[in-house]
């Protein structure tokens, strides 16, 4: 087995091996979060997941570093600048670092996010 294909398939998650576990506080209550790899806390890259309930929402915020988001289920509506744009199952977006952008979520979502660690959220006015 050639060595790349061995190191991809020690990462590999199956969706029924996923454990869900609460979000930090910054995020809205009921949210849950996984991290598939990596460590979010700490330089370099990782993906995690979070699921996140119907009706809850994201003011106004930044990350430092962007943001590579995947929908996996659900429907997630956000704004930067003025501008809403609403994604579905399978969208993927990127919030630039340092971007201030908004989020919600009018049904339950899970979303994958790639980013570079660590992985910080501040609410801006």
């Amino acid at each position: 087995m050639h060595a790349l294909t061995a190191l991809l398939l020690a990462a590999a998650i199956q969706v029924t091996n996923v454990v869900w576990h609460d979000a930090p506080p910054t995020m809205p209550k009921g949210t849950k979060m996984t991290v598939l790899e990596g460590n979010a806390q700490n330089p370099g890259i990782f993906t995690l997941r979070l699921k996140i309930p119907a009706g809850s929402k994201l003011p106004k915020h930044i990350h430092p570093n962007a943001e590579r988001v995947t929908v996996l289920s659900g429907k997630v509506i956000v704004t930067i600048g003025g501008k809403s744009t609403t994604f579905t199952a399978g969208g993927f977006y990127v919030n630039p670092p340092n971007e201030p952008h908004a989020v919600a979520f009018p049904e339950e979502s899970v979303l994958q996010l790639t980013c570079e660690g660590p992985w910080k959220l501040r609410y801006v006015p």
